[in-house]
């Protein structure tokens, strides 16, 4: 799987664009000293992934951490995260949710649509049958569970801690993007998927690799001493 500038750049015209170090070269990070610390021990960058699923069309995800904290770290004590999600047409993660973050999930582009499907969880973790509220824009409404909720351009809906999800690009819509503003985010240790998946896979690489992904930084060499 290949991760490429023109590929992944993110389009001004969304309003989402990288800091400098989403296009460092694999030579500029095997340079890279304490300063980067936050950025690999916080998986701040690229994270692409299939969680397993062998079909990276349908159930896959291209991400960008921007921010993110540790929880119970005085070094990196920021209690948020935020992410930028592309959003092809119907690509989307496995159906899960999670033990402790809330996020909300936010429309960043200017065309397209996202359909958000939540269900409510019972205490043992499984699909509530029972309609639930949730908050779009702040604004709270009651739905059913995996009611669709469409999110036009600028539109946002809050995903509370164990709310089972799902969302996507609306097909027919063209491709677009999502920002995700959350607690701090433990994806080895807070995700519950449905059914099971790998959140971190092994990639088999096809082409040679020009960036490291958000899990794959280099360990520094006095770290080898």
């Amino acid at each position: 799987m290949l991760v490429s500038n023109e590929r992944f750049k993110f389009s001004p015209i969304r309003g989402c664009i990288c800091p400098p170090y989403a296009y460092w070269s694999l030579d500029q990070w095997c340079e890279a000293g304490r300063e980067c610390d936050e950025i690999r021990r916080c998986m701040l960058g690229w994270d692409v992934t299939d969680f397993g699923s062998g079909d990276f069309g349908r159930i896959g995800r291209t991400l960008f951490t921007l921010r993110n904290g540790r929880s119970g770290s005085d070094e990196f004590p920021k209690t948020y995260a935020e992410k930028f999600i592309l959003d092809p047409e119907g690509q989307r993660a496995p159906a899960h949710y999670h033990r402790s973050k809330r996020e909300d999930i936010i429309h960043r582009g200017k065309t397209g649509a996202i359909v958000v499907e939540l269900t409510a969880t019972n205490s043992d973790g499984s699909a509530s049958d029972k309609p639930f509220r949730v908050h779009v824009d702040g604004m709270a409404r009651m739905i059913e569970p995996r009611e669709p909720i469409r999110l036009s351009p600028g539109q946002s809906v809050e995903i509370p801690p164990r709310t089972i999800h799902q969302f996507w690009g609306e097909e027919g819509r063209g491709a677009t993007v999502s920002g995700e503003v959350s607690s701090v985010c433990d994806d080895w240790n807070d995700n519950c998927f449905l059914v099971p998946s790998t959140r971190f896979p092994e990639i088999d690489e096809d082409e040679p690799r020009r960036h490291f992904l958000c899990h794959e930084y280099p360990v520094l060499r006095e770290d080898l001493t």
